[in-house]
């Protein structure tokens, strides 16, 4: 994730796991394992929290547009 700063969707696709277990994989276990990794993946993960709004409304126009296309 740190190098490729992919969201937690993308993480838990990849890997074939929830999404939640991620989450809580990189917030919590984490933190157990590796302190300094913890702390510069969370702030990737906070990165993806402040632009989540945008990606969603980008998701939503595509999904429009598309459907306009084929009427």
């Amino acid at each position: 994730m740190e190098k490729t700063k992919e969201t937690i969707r993308a993480i838990a696709s990849h890997f074939n796991v929830s999404k939640s277990t991620v989450h809580k994989d990189l917030k919590e276990r984490l933190t157990d394992i590796d302190l300094e990794l913890a702390s510069r993946i969370s702030s990737i993960l906070n990165h993806h929290k402040e632009e989540r709004h945008i990606r969603g409304g980008e998701s939503t126009k595509k999904k429009y547009m598309e459907m306009k296309i084929k009427k």
